[in-house]
C-alpha cells in the first residue's frame, strides 16, 4: 500500500511539473501526460500498473468528456448534422476501411487481419479531437461540426466491431448475423430509454435538485447522472461514453446546461489527464527505437491516405475545401478505442502480438503529434494554397483573415465592455478584432460571426494575429491592473507607436498607466459620476451645452473634480476603496478632510505659502471662514483661528499635515 501511494505521488508530482512546463513553452497539456503515462508505466519508473481498475477510472474521464459534448448537441441540433454524422462519417468508416484492407491483404495479411486493422485505423480519438476543439473555441464553427459529426458515427459504429470481432473467430456466420441484429435492437431499445429519462424525468430531478439549493447537491446529480447513463449503455453491451452522451444531449436544451458543464468540467478534466496517462504507459520505447524507421514511414503514410479520403469526401458533401482539409487534419490519428479493439483481437488470437505492439506505438504517436497539426492547420493551409470558397465562416472572420485587417480597432476583452464598444463600432464601419480567453465567449461569437479570437494578449502571436501593429486604436477592457499593466508592457514592444485606451474601474491606478504608455484612462466609476451630474444638471434647468463644456473640462483636467471625498469611518473607506478593502485605500486613494483651526494653532496668522503644505503632499482644496467657502485659496492667504481647511491626499499624509497645522509638528 506505502508502495502505491508513494507511486501515486510521484506521478501527482510529475504530472503537475511537465503540464506546468508545457504550458510555459506553449505546448498541449495532452503530451504532458502522455509523458507523464511514459515514465510511470511498466516500460518506465513502474510507479503504476496498467491495471483494469486504472483503466476503468480513466475511462470515466471519456464519459464526462462526452457528457458535456452531449450538452453542446441538442437534438434538435444533432438532426441539423445528421447529413454530416450519417453521411460524411458513414463514408469516412467504410470507404478508409476498405482502402486500407486492400492496401494489406495486398502486403500480405490474411483478410480478417486486414479488416481488423483497417477497422480500428479508420476510427479517429474523440478524447484528442474534442479537448482541442474546446480549448481552441472551435467546437461549434464548419471544421469543428464536421469532425464531432464524424466522431459521432465512429463512437456508434465501435459498438458492432466489439460484438463482431469475437465472433470473427467462429466459422458460424449466422451465430455473427444474429449477434449484428441484437446488438442493433439493444442499441435502439437503450438510445429510447435514455431519449424518455432524459425528456420526462432528468428536467424534473434538477428542477428538486436547483430547488434545494445546494451546490454539493447539484455537483452530485450531476456525477451521478453521467454515470448511471453510461453504466445503463455498458449493461447492453454498448459503450459508457455513447450513454453519457445521450444523456447530455437530453439535458442540452434544459436551463441547466451551462451549470451542468461547469459542475462536471473538474473531474472530467482530471480524469482525461488519468486517461492520457494510462495511454502513454502502453508505449513501449524500446520496441519504438527498433522499429522507428516502419513507425515513421506507416504514420506519414497515415496521415496522407486519412488525411485524403477525409478531404476528398468532405469537398464531395459540398463542404469548402479549407473546412474539408482542416477537418482531415483533425480526424486524421488514430483513436482511443482502437486500443480496445487490438486487446480484444490480441484476446482471441486474430492478431499477433508484433502487429500489437506496433499499432500501440502507431496510436500513441499519432495522438500526441495531432494537437501540434491542428495548431499548425492554417499555416498548412496557406503553404498548400488550399483556397477557399464562398463567404469566410465565423472562425475564419476572426482569426484568418485578421493579418489583412488595418486601421482597425483591437478590443482586449470581450465580456460586457467589449460587447457593448464593438455594437457602437459596427454601425460606424469601423473594422475591429476582439481577443478574449474565456472559450465560451469566443464559442458564442464566433457562431454568431463575430470577429473574435481565442488567446492571451500578453503573447507575440496573439498580437500577430490580431494586426496590433496596423490598428487605429488598441482597447484593454480587463479591468485588472495587473493584467492590464502586463497587456500595455506586451503590445508597447510590439507596436510601440499604437495607441492606447484603458478602461479601469476607478482612477487608483490611473496615472501608473499613464506612465506605462497609456494613452487614455477611462476609470468607470468617475465616468459613472460624470453621467449622472449631467442628468441632475439637465433636469434642473442647465442648458446642454455648458452641461458638456464642464464635462470636458473635467475629463481633460483628469477628473480633478472627483478626487478626494470625505469618507467618514472605516467601513465606508472600505466601499471607497471597493474590494481591495480600507487597507488598500490608506495606501492608495485619496479622500478630503476637514480640518478647524483653534485659537492656539500652529497655522494662525501663517499664511498658506509659509506653511509649504506641498512638502506633505497635500493640497488645500478649500477654505470656509465665517460661512462662505473659497475654493483653491492664494498661497498669500493668512489663516485665522476658527477657519476650516479642506485637505485633500492620501490618509497618512493628511494626518502628517494636520499635525503639523495644529502643533507644528514636521
Amino acid at each position: 500500500m506505502e508502495g502505491q501511494f508513494a507511486g501515486l505521488i510521484a506521478l501527482l508530482l510529475c504530472a503537475v511539473a511537465l503540464v506546468w512546463s508545457f504550458k510555459r513553452v506553449g505546448l498541449p497539456p495532452i503530451l504532458a501526460y502522455l509523458l507523464t503515462g511514459l515514465l510511470a508505466g511498466s516500460y518506465g519508473f513502474g510507479w503504476i500498473d496498467n491495471s483494469h481498475e486504472i483503466q476503468l477510472i480513466a475511462e470515466l474521464g471519456i464519459v464526462f468528456l462526452l457528457f458535456s459534448l452531449g450538452l453542446e448537441f441538442s437534438i434538435p441540433k444533432l438532426m441539423a448534422m445528421r447529413s454530416v454524422v450519417f453521411g460524411l462519417g458513414s463514408l469516412q468508416v467504410l470507404v478508409t476501411t476498405v482502402v486500407l484492407a486492400v492496401i494489406l491483404k495486398y502486403l500480405g495479411f490474411n483478410w480478417i487481419e486486414a479488416l481488423i486493422i483497417a477497422s480500428l485505423i479508420a476510427l479517429s480519438s474523440t478524447a484528442v479531437v474534442v479537448k482541442e476543439l474546446k480549448e481552441r473555441g472551435i467546437l461549434n464553427i464548419r471544421r469543428g461540426q464536421l469532425a464531432v459529426g464524424v466522431l459521432l458515427f465512429q463512437d456508434i459504429a465501435v459498438v458492432p466491431l466489439l460484438i463482431t470481432i469475437p465472433l470473427l473467430s467462429q466459422s458460424d456466420n449466422q451465430v455473427l448475423v444474429g449477434a449484428l441484429i441484437l446488438a442493433l435492437a439493444k442499441g435502439a431499445f437503450v438510445c429510447m430509454l435514455l431519449w424518455a429519462i432524459g425528456k420526462w424525468v432528468l428536467p424534473k430531478v434538477f428542477n428538486e435538485v436547483a430547488m434545494a439549493r445546494t451546490d454539493e447537491l447539484f455537483v452530485l446529480t450531476t456525477l451521478v447522472v453521467a454515470l448511471c447513463a453510461g453504466a445503463l449503455t455498458y449493461a447492453f453491451g454498448l459503450s459508457m461514453a455513447l450513454g453519457a452522451f445521450l444523456a447530455g444531449m437530453m439535458l442540452g436544451e434544459s436551463q441547466y446546461r451551462h451549470q451542468l458543464e461547469a459542475e462536471i468540467r473538474p473531474f472530467r478534466d482530471i480524469l482525461m489527464g488519468l486517461f492520457f496517462v494510462t495511454v502513454g504507459t502502453q508505449l513501449d520505447v524500446s520496441y519504438v527505437i527498433q522499429s522507428f524507421f516502419y513507425i515513421i514511414l506507416v504514420l506519414t503514410l497515415l496521415i496522407v491516405l486519412k488525411l485524403s479520403i477525409i478531404f476528398l469526401l468532405a469537398q464531395l458533401m459540398g463542404e469548402r475545401r479549407k473546412d474539408a482539409f482542416a477537418a482531415g487534419i483533425l480526424l486524421w490519428q488514430m483513436g482511443e478505442f482502437g486500443f480496445v479493439l487490438v486487446a480484444l483481437a490480441g484476446k482471441h488470437q486474430l492478431l499477433s502480438t508484433e502487429a500489437a505492439s506496433f499499432l500501440i506505438a502507431l496510436g500513441v504517436l499519432s495522438m500526441a503529434l495531432t494537437p501540434y497539426l491542428i495548431s499548425e492547420t492554417d499555416r498548412l493551409v496557406k503553404l498548400l494554397r488550399i483556397d477557399s470558397e464562398g463567404r469566410p465562416g465565423p472562425h475564419e472572420q476572426g482569426f484568418i483573415t485578421s493579418s489583412k485587417v488595418k486601421n482597425h480597432v483591437v478590443i482586449f476583452g470581450y465580456a460586457r465592455v467589449g460587447q457593448t464598444i464593438a455594437r457602437f463600432l459596427r454601425p460606424e464601419a469601423i473594422p475591429y478584432i476582439a481577443v478574449e480567453r474565456n472559450p465560451a465567449i469566443v464559442q458564442e461569437a464566433l457562431t454568431a460571426g463575430e470577429p473574435v479570437v481565442f488567446g492571451d494578449p500578453t503573447q507575440q502571436e496573439v498580437l500577430k494575429s490580431a494586426n496590433v501593429s496596423e490598428a487605429r486604436l488598441v482597447i484593454i477592457s480587463l479591468n485588472d491592473f495587473d493584467k492590464a499593466q502586463a497587456v500595455i508592457d506586451a503590445v508597447k514592444r510590439f507596436a510601440p507607436e499604437v495607441k492606447i485606451l484603458v478602461r479601469m474601474k476607478d482612477d487608483t491606478h490611473l496615472e501608473a498607466l499613464k506612465e506605462l504608455g497609456a494613452t487614455e484612462v477611462v476609470p468607470e466609476s468617475l465616468e459613472a459620476s460624470l453621467m449622472m451630474v449631467s442628468h441632475v444638471l439637465y433636469m434642473s434647468g442647465v442648458p446642454m451645452r455648458r452641461i458638456l463644456k464642464r464635462v470636458s473640462i473635467e475629463r481633460q483636467n483628469r477628473y480633478e473634480y472627483l478626487h478626494g471625498f470625505f469618507t467618514g469611518d472605516s467601513q465606508e473607506m472600505k466601499e471607497y476603496a471597493g474590494p481591495e478593502g480600507a487597507s488598500y485605500s490608506s495606501d492608495r486613494l485619496e479622500y478630503l478632510h476637514a480640518i478647524a483651526l483653534p485659537d492656539d494653532a500652529y497655522a494662525v496668522d501663517k499664511s498658506i505659502a509659509e506653511l509649504d503644505l506641498a512638502r506633505h503632499k497635500v493640497v488645500v482644496k478649500a477654505l470656509r471662514r465665517n460661512g462662505e467657502e473659497i475654493s483653491i485659496p492664494d498661497e498669500d492667504t493668512t489663516l485665522c483661528a476658527s477657519d476650516v481647511l479642506l485637505l485633500k491626499g492620501k490618509p497618512r499624509r493628511v494626518e502628517r499635515a494636520e499635525q503639523f497645522l495644529l502643533d507644528g509638528l514636521p
